[in-house]
């Protein structure tokens, strides 16, 4: 008896324990650089990376590894008939032989070995770029969907304020019945709005807790600024600063590899030499002598002309794959550059003049209201041109750090001016 309370308490105290703890879970508040922590800790990407680099690092160890040398034992001149039954007469060998290479195949197979575990290196850089940008901008779309249901909510409420005194007023005959019913519409619809951002929230979250490898969202909210903004740099510095990408340093790398692989090809039919050295015993006589040989292949028939031609046009591919990813990186980082510019331009109008006129305008209207003087269609028009350039806003806000974000995963540095803000 004692036992199964016992067992039942603490099955209780579990279930208490495993509520708290994800309840605690679910009301944490993430941040942008916890974010980019975790992803970087749970990107298979980024393992699979690693892994590419331990395979060509096993490569690079092999490319130096010494011919073995090679063991062979005959016996001629015996089980066969006369004087040469058994193996009275016989003649046996043993022999070591080793190949020696030549012309520095050994040399040049390292260099691709070599070059091969830097381009690896290199391209687990790349891969962690990407990892944090992408990370970077799903946390940014997060931020800003939250934003923006907050301005919904508040022009929810705006709406809603306004129902007591449009009730008074239908009572006082100054309003009729049909404008209670085109409140309720207008709020109808902002809450409709609502919801379809809430299940954009909803996606993104779960892609964001994907990034961080979390099958599902153990976060209650993500926290930044998205108000913080600044003058970026220059698109000649951007684009220099391309060139320092991982995706295009890899390449340098490939290149040396296929150059490798070229010279490797090209020495190839150059021949090697075998020599041998071997004790041989007579039994007939009972006498021992020294066997030496020296083999060298003919490169008659086969001069290795077709992987010298497909190496060659590998090491062209590669300088033509080059230039073709430097040109899409810079095509990349323009439209987000000019994103990034429109967005700063959108900006400055909606905080200029935009926004504060709209507010004024509807403090006034919804003044004006209370006295009789304007029309509810009036005031709820005035409400939703405020609504609409706070969205305008929180659009531009986050359509310029999604684009610094992707900058950044293109330069592999952050902006001066993303600095002091969530980033």
């Amino acid at each position: 008896m004692f036992s199964r309370i016992a067992a039942r308490f603490a099955c209780v105290a579990a279930l208490l324990v495993s509520s708290l703890l994800t309840g605690a879970a679910y009301s944490q508040t993430l941040t942008m650089e916890a974010a980019l922590q975790r992803a970087l800790a749970a990107s298979p990407r980024l393992t699979a990376a690693e892994r590419d680099i331990g395979i060509a690092r096993g490569q690079r160890i092999q490319s130096g590894a010494l011919i073995n040398p090679q063991a062979t034992y005959e016996q001629d001149n015996s089980f066969g008939s006369g004087a040469y039954r058994g193996t009275r007469s016989a003649e046996s060998t043993l022999q070591i032989s080793q190949m020696f290479e030549l012309w520095g195949k050994r040399d040049a197979r390292i260099a691709a070995g070599q070059a091969g575990l830097d381009a690896a290196s290199i391209g687990r850089q790349a891969v962690r770029l990407e990892v944090l940008s992408e990370t970077a901008i799903a946390f940014v779309t997060v931020l800003g969907l939250q934003r923006r249901i907050h301005i919904l909510d508040e022009q929810i409420e705006a709406i809603d304020k306004i129902s007591p005194l449009l009730q008074r007023r239908v009572e006082a005959g100054a309003s009729s019945v049909a404008e209670t019913g085109r409140a309720e519409v207008a709020s109808a619809l902002v809450k409709a709005d609502r919801e379809r951002t809430r299940s954009a929230l909803a996606s993104a979250r779960r892609e964001l807790a994907i990034l961080m490898g979390e099958p599902a969202p153990k976060f209650a909210i993500v926290s930044g600024r998205l108000e913080a903004t600044g003058k970026p740099p220059t698109f000649q510095s951007v684009v220099m600063a391309i060139d320092a990408n991982p995706q295009l340093v890899r390449w340098k790398a490939v290149y040396a590899q296929r150059n490798a692989e070229l010279l490797l090809a090209r020495l190839k039919p150059y021949p090697d030499v075998t020599v041998s050295a071997g004790w041989r015993r007579f039994n007939d006589t009972s006498d021992n002598a020294v066997r030496l040989s020296v083999s060298v292949p003919i490169p008659v028939f086969d001069q290795n002309q077709g992987n010298i031609l497909s190496a060659q046009e590998s090491l062209a591919k590669a300088a033509t794959e080059s230039k073709a990813n430097r040109n899409m990186l810079i095509v990349v980082a323009g439209r987000a550059y000019d994103s990034l510019q429109g967005s700063l331009q959108e900006l400055s109008v909606l905080r200029v003049t935009a926004i504060p006129k709209a507010r004024n305008a509807a403090e006034a209207i919804s003044e004006g209201y209370g006295q009789g003087r304007y029309s509810l269609l009036e005031v709820l028009d005035a409400q939703a041109s405020v609504a609409r350039a706070r969205l305008r806003e929180q659009e531009a806000q986050q359509n310029f750090h999604v684009a610094v974000a992707t900058i950044e995963g293109l330069v592999g540095n952050p902006f001066a001016l993303a600095r002091g803000s969530f980033r």
